[in-house]
This record gives structure tokens, C-alpha cells and sequence, in this order.
């Protein structure tokens, strides 16, 4: 039997490697990088990938309502729509590796990706410990910035969350170990350059457009040294930015106060490190009306994943109600897609469809299940109103 001096020299070995694998990340993610002007392509490749679940439903309607918006573009060569498969649980099992050869070759031809759900087996499941198919895609592009919007006018809600995306918690989130059988540890991991792209993002987002407040959000008085160098670096760059407010807050309190009506008006820009950002968005979307109505930002300096917030909903699946499942979230991302390659009337344009078919006039309501309509007939509503000359005018009126 293996003795507590072999496991823990063998955990202190493991340890060793993560240390220097991260030493050598953060030299490498601190150099400078000159980011991607999507504006000067000749074709703008888009890559459309299902996933698993309820992805494909989703990816399918969303793809549909692009081709309708993107018509002359497509027309015209100037953009391509581009569907990717592989990016499968079956497929990624098969293979026991979280982001298959074959599919990533697939994604490099893309300039952006829009992306559906994909299932992670999480212990107990019987399914291998695969990797999260997201986190090696945000870690081989370096995808260092989750963008999630929450909006809901009725109740004067505006917030733009800037969630750090390849560090924290997450990083080596599949590689922790049992010490002993009684002792498990995990890892977090902040560095000072992954930090500062971050926090230096929410504040340019915020001076960029005409916001007057920055949000840190830590738990920098019990997780000191982590959380405490995130604050750290966020005081350092607020320096930067003397015509931004700025206030740090508690993860715990903040998180109460997001459902505190006067207060959370008060929120505009918020940055937080890895799995907070998750938690906290996860929540945020609740109060816009659910995960299923909030997209995502992937952004890198040279590519950009965009997606919806949930996960896959196997059991919708498994019970037969896929076909009612809401493809809201992967359109809303497709908006910020549209918005970071600088087609900004495009996006604005789906944007105000959305708005109306999902906040005003409702035709379609989406409810999960058979009361309620079908992702298809979501997209035809889409569409329906993407084809009026008057779209402008339209969303006007309800504002």
C-alpha cells in the first residue's frame, strides 16, 4: 500500500507541473497582441456548430434567422455561413479528448463562431472525465473575456457583465487530485496580465460607450491572495480611467443585492474573476427571464465564440420537448457576433426583432413545453418581422 510520504510526494510533483505551466501562461498572455479588424476581411467565415441536446434545435433557428438578416451579404460573398459537426458528447467520448483534431481544423477556417450547448459528463454521470468543450476552445484561442449582457427596461435594468474566462477556478478545473482518500484539492489561478485584460476591457467598454461606473466583484477578504491580486490589478487600471467610477464589491453581498430593486439600478459594467462571472450571470438571467434568454461573448484578440448561457437540457430531451426549447439565447448572441465583426446595423437591426417579438408583441411565447410554441415558430416570427421595412418604427413604438 502507497504510504502518505509517496502521495504526497506524487501530489507535490503534479503540483510542480501546474505551477510551471502557469508560469509559462502568464508570460505568454501578457505579451502584447494586435487584435483582428474584422471590418478589413474580403469574406467573413461564420462557423456554426449544434452541439449536443437541445443545441442543434437552437443552432438551427438561429442559423435560419442569419441567413435571412445576412441575405445580401451572403449573396454577395461577402460573408459565409458555415456549419461544423463533430462537436458531440458521442464524438468527444469517442475520441477522449474534449475538442476533437478534425473538428478544430474545421474551426480555425472560421473567423467566429457561433456556438450551441455542449454536454461536460460531470462525476457520477457514468461518462468519462472529458474536459468542457468551451473551456479548451476559449483556452486554444485564448478567449480571455465572457461578454453577458442583461437587460430589462421595465425595471431599469442595464448591465453588461465582463466575466475573466480562462483563469480562476476553472483553468485546471479537470486536473486537481486526491492527495489521500480523504483529501481532494483543487486550484485556482489568478494571474497580474490575465487580470488586467479583463478589467482593462470593462472599463474601455464602459468609456467606449458613455457608461459612468465599473463594478469589481471579489471575495478578496477571505480569498486573499487570488482575489486580492484581482483587486489589486482593478485599482491599477482604474487609475487609468479617472472619468469612470469604480467600487469593489463582495461576491455574496453582490449577488444579493442583484435582486435588491433599489440598489441593483445602480449596477451598470461589472467584472468579476471565472466562476463568480458564471454564478452571477447565471442569476442576472434569471431576472431578464431565464438562461434561455441571454447570450454570450467569447472575445479574444483574434477570434470570438459566441453562444447562449445554459447548458444542453438533456432531460428536455429525454423527454420529448426539444422541439419547444428557446433559441432566444443563441440569437441574442448572434447580435453581439454581429456587433464585435462591426455590422452594426445588422446587429441593431435583430437586436430590435428580438426586442419585439420576445418582449413586446409575444406572438410566440416559449414556454419549454407543448402549451407553448415551437423553436421553428420562434424563428418564423423572426424572420416575419426581420422582412418589415418598418422594423425601426416598429420597435419605437414600444419603447
Amino acid at each position: 500500500m502507497e504510504g502518505p510520504g509517496r502521495s504526497f510526494d506524487a501530489a507535490l510533483a503534479h503540483f510542480r507541473g501546474l505551477l510551471q505551466e502557469q508560469v509559462d501562461r502568464s508570460e505568454r498572455i501578457g505579451k502584447q497582441v494586435e487584435w483582428l479588424d474584422y471590418t478589413k476581411l474580403d469574406k467573413l467565415v461564420i462557423g456554426v456548430i449544434g452541439g449536443d441536446g437541445i443545441g442543434p434545435i437552437i443552432a438551427k433557428e438561429t442559423k435560419r434567422v442569419l441567413e435571412q438578416l445576412l441575405k445580401e451579404e451572403i449573396r454577395t460573398g461577402k460573408v459565409e455561413i458555415r456549419e461544423i459537426g463533430g462537436l458531440t458528447i458521442e464524438n468527444r467520448i469517442r475520441q477522449m479528448k474534449p475538442l476533437p483534431d478534425e473538428v478544430l481544423a474545421e474551426i480555425k477556417k472560421c473567423h467566429v463562431l457561433l456556438k450551441g450547448p455542449t454536454t461536460t459528463p460531470e462525476e457520477g454521470s457514468g461518462m468519462p472525465n472529458i474536459e468542457s468543450a468551451n473551456i479548451a476552445i476559449r483556452r486554444t484561442f485564448d478567449l480571455f473575456a465572457n461578454v453577458r449582457p442583461v437587460r430589462v427596461p421595465s425595471l431599469g435594468i442595464d448591465w453588461v457583465f465582463f466575466r475573466e474566462n480562462t483563469e480562476g477556478e476553472y483553468v485546471l478545473g479537470s486536473r486537481g487530485l486526491m492527495v489521500t482518500p480523504q483529501l481532494a484539492v483543487d486550484f485556482k489561478v489568478i494571474t497580474r496580465p490575465g487580470a488586467e485584460r479583463i478589467i482593462r476591457l470593462a472599463f474601455e467598454h464602459a468609456k467606449k460607450t458613455g457608461r459612468k461606473k465599473v463594478t469589481v466583484v471579489t471575495k478578496a477578504n477571505v480569498i486573499k491572495t487570488t482575489d486580492g491580486l484581482f483587486l489589486e490589478t482593478a485599482k491599477k487600471v482604474a487609475a487609468e480611467f479617472p472619468e469612470i467610477k469604480w467600487d469593489g464589491w463582495y461576491v455574496d453581498v453582490f449577488t444579493a443585492k442583484l435582486i435588491d430593486e433599489k440598489r441593483r439600478r445602480e449596477f451598470e459594467v461589472v467584472v468579476l474573476p471565472n466562476l463568480y462571472g458564471d454564478i452571477v450571470t447565471d442569476e442576472a438571467a434569471e431576472i431578464q427571464g431565464g438562461v434561455g434568454t441571454a447570450g454570450s461573448a467569447n472575445i479574444g484578440a483574434k477570434f470570438g465564440m459566441f453562444e447562449a448561457i445554459h447548458g444542453s437540457a438533456p432531460r428536455m430531451m429525454t423527454e420529448g420537448r426539444g422541439a419547444y426549447a428557446d433559441p432566444l439565447s443563441l440569437m441574442r448572441a448572434s447580435v453581439m457576433m454581429l456587433e464585435h465583426v462591426g455590422m452594426l446595423k445588422q446587429g441593431r437591426r435583430l437586436g430590435m426583432a428580438l426586442d419585439v417579438c420576445a418582449l413586446y408583441e409575444k406572438k410566440s411565447v416559449i414556454t419549454g413545453r407543448p402549451d407553448g410554441a415551437t423553436a421553428s415558430q420562434f424563428g418564423d416570427e423572426v424572420i416575419a418581422v426581420l422582412r418589415n421595412p418598418e422594423l425601426e418604427a416598429l420597435w419605437l413604438s414600444h419603447q
